[in-house]
């Protein structure tokens, strides 16, 4: 993965993924400097509660994305209900409601594949916990715009489904039980 500057973590889960957020934000020792993004597939039809039970792991701001806003480091934004979420060039937030991606909106592959396109190498795609193939194409658009890729080991994820497509699809430069993704993010936003 080399020494790298590391502007954006992107982060992707469907089912069990409340849980490992929560257990992955615990894991933080102190904020990350980065702009954190997640998508979950919450299955709610409104993420205020998502977002209270996040806050009270991470170390950070967690607040829902809003459109054309510009995300700041050291903040975890989350992708609201039925809304795609991806980046505008100048990095913006942008929703949409397309058709759905994989079942799903908001669909990961589509923020994956925008935030690639805008971040390019300044960015960690994360594929943890879920119960479809959401996140795998657009983790190989991480991988191919040289962005680095994690997966949680689908041997410790709640639902192995998810990330064992992101393996099959894209590979990943690291394939980690979720209590060492923890270390490793703070390892790679802190060069």
């Amino acid at each position: 993965m080399g020494k790298r500057r590391i502007d954006i973590v992107v982060i992707g889960c469907s089912a069990g993924g409340l849980n490992a957020l929560q257990v992955l934000f615990k894991g933080f020792l102190r904020p990350l400097p980065v702009i954190v993004v997640v998508v979950c597939h919450s299955g709610s039809e409104v993420m205020d509660t998502f977002c209270d039970l996040l806050r009270r792991h991470a170390p950070m701001p967690v607040q829902e994305a809003e459109e054309r806003t510009c995300p700041n480091p050291g903040q975890v934004y989350v992708a609201p209900a039925g809304y795609h979420l991806l980046f505008e060039r100048d990095g913006r937030f942008a929703l949409n409601v397309d058709e759905r991606v994989e079942y799903s909106r908001p669909s990961i592959d589509v923020l994956f594949e925008s935030a690639a396109d805008v971040w390019g190498d300044r960015l960690v795609g994360v594929i943890l916990t879920g119960a479809n193939a959401d996140g795998a194409h657009g983790l190989r658009c991480i991988r191919e715009r040289g962005g680095i890729s994690l997966v949680e080991d689908p041997a410790s994820a709640t639902v192995s489904t998810m990330p064992l497509a992101a393996l099959e699809m894209a590979g990943a430069d690291e394939c980690l039980p979720l209590s060492g993704l923890a270390p490793l993010l703070e390892s790679l936003c802190r060069q």
